[in-house]
């Protein structure tokens, strides 16, 4: 399964999942293009599997949540990258031709 077909799936999982909850499926698409990541979208499917929120406020809360929890990985990840990147700087000096 390439990424197109896994993110399809778990976009799909997910407007069901708000489907049996009396919600548009509609809504799995805005709130899985939100995410946006597979993995952020089971959380938001264990969520409402879990919780079974009773209105879009709880759900929007939710999105917003899970999202910046992506947000803050991603950035650690960044500033971990930088960080190793100017330590091999430090160790190795600056490649010049002296």
């Amino acid at each position: 399964m390439d990424n197109n077909e896994s993110w399809s799936a778990h976009r799909d999982r997910l407007s069901k999942a708000l489907a049996e909850l009396g919600y548009p499926e509609e809504l799995g698409n805005v709130i899985a293009s939100h995410i946006g990541s597979p993995k952020g979208i089971d959380r938001m499917i264990s969520y409402l599997e879990y919780v079974r929120p009773d209105n879009m406020e709880l759900i929007a809360d939710e999105m917003f949540a899970i999202r910046s929890d992506i947000d803050r990985w991603r950035e650690k990840k960044e500033s971990e990258h930088a960080n190793t990147a100017y330590n091999e700087m430090l160790y190795r000096g600056l490649d010049d031709d002296e």
